[in-house]
């Protein structure tokens, strides 16, 4: 017999599944990270009997996973689902019918499904089959974390992060310098965490030459989970003996060469395993609504642009930023230091503040532009 389950209850077991789902976030192709919990209580407190993420690749869906580990005790429990179950056959039975057969009598759902494929119709096949659906129950917080493919799906191009290291005084680096470090290692392990979350990772061809990074996820364990690297290198000037270069065979690099590059400079890049962005070019510069397409017909859904000031300044201007990530370090560089193009005392119109915390001495603010 199951216990009663009050508000208070969905929401503690829904905030529990969208931990959850944050497992596998850049690892599951063009799918989204979803979890889903089973939870029943037979009296003695509600309890989680199984639990599913979407799996590595993007399949199988969380739904089967948790119905599988639960087996029996799906029946007459309640499943909560941190996005509205798949409606439509593809390879493996809709979601929504999954859970129908496993004899679960409510679903609770988070956020919404903008896919015209199964918007509203994985909770009418639950319905019509008699189980009790609550709907939107932290929707923006489970939205929050899967904005990648909930962009793709609705603007046909990434989630662009923009990531930024300042100064106190709001600087981002020195002319001429290479890096220079402006936050502490707990700020950098947390953008390493970013990176593992991400698709893909994206910098200027000025960042490249200037600092010759790796762009990799160097957390212990976490290596695996690097994203593809981007260059924007109209004139192709990366230097073939870079390390991103020398890494291209171990993590996927994307140059945005110009067409009429030489084919024999370009043989030269692709026989280390480096690929080529087909770009337009405008007024001499990438053309960038046109790349996150490209970008997103590849199956990346989230995109996180870390450098530099002038690429920085270039996705903002073309209004492509969805999330502003901002670390401030308390040390200063000065009137030589080179200006961020965004700061907390200037965030561009439309923007929210979502989170801000403290690694160590650094701060760190997060805001996301409203839809």
């Amino acid at each position: 017999m199951q216990g009663a389950f009050t508000r208070e209850t969905d929401q503690r077991f829904m905030a529990a599944a969208i931990r959850l789902s944050r497992r596998h976030l850049g690892l599951t192709g063009t799918n989204p990270s979803v979890a889903t919990l089973i939870v029943r209580d037979d009296g003695a407190g509600p309890c989680i009997v199984g639990r599913g993420v979407t799996a590595v690749g993007g399949r199988p869906h969380a739904e089967p996973q948790a119905i599988a580990e639960a087996g029996d005790k799906a029946h007459g429990a309640t499943a909560y689902v941190t996005l509205e179950p798949c409606a439509h056959h593809g390879r493996t039975p809709p979601c929504a019918e999954a859970l129908v057969a496993s004899g679960v009598k409510r679903v609770v759902g988070a956020a919404s499904d903008p896919d015209p494929r199964v918007s509203g119709k994985g909770y009418a096949i639950l319905r019509a089959a008699g189980i009790e659906v609550v709907e939107s129950v932290l929707a923006d917080e489970a939205a929050d974390l899967m904005r990648g493919y909930l962009t793709r799906s609705v603007n046909k191009r990434p989630e662009v992060v923009l990531k930024l290291a300042l100064s106190a005084d709001r600087k981002i680096g020195v002319a001429g310098e290479g890096q220079v470090a402006i936050t502490g290692e707990g700020a950098r392990a947390q953008v390493h965490l970013m990176r593992a979350e991400a698709d893909a990772i994206l910098v200027g061809i000025g960042t490249a030459l200037a600092d010759d990074p790796v762009l990799t996820c160097r957390l212990p364990g976490l290596e695996g989970r690097s994203p593809a690297r981007v260059v924007l290198d109209r004139h192709l000037r990366l230097p073939l003996q870079s390390a991103l270069v020398a890494g291209a065979r171990r993590v996927p690099l994307f140059l945005t060469a110009a067409s009429d590059i030489l084919a024999e400079r370009r043989a030269a890049y692709a026989d280390q395993g480096v690929e080529f962005l087909a770009v337009e070019a405008l007024d001499g510069n990438i053309a960038l609504p046109e790349l996150l397409e490209d970008l997103a017909a590849r199956g990346y859904s989230s995109l996180m642009v870390e450098g530099g000031g002038h690429t920085a300044a270039a996705f903002l201007a073309e209004g492509l930023v969805d999330r502003l990530c901002l670390f401030v370090g308390p040390r200063t560089i000065g009137a030589h230091g080179i200006a961020s193009p965004v700061d907390p005392d200037h965030i561009p119109a439309g923007f929210a503040k979502r989170r801000e915390a403290r690694f160590g001495e650094d701060l760190y603010f997060e805001y996301v532009r409203a839809d």
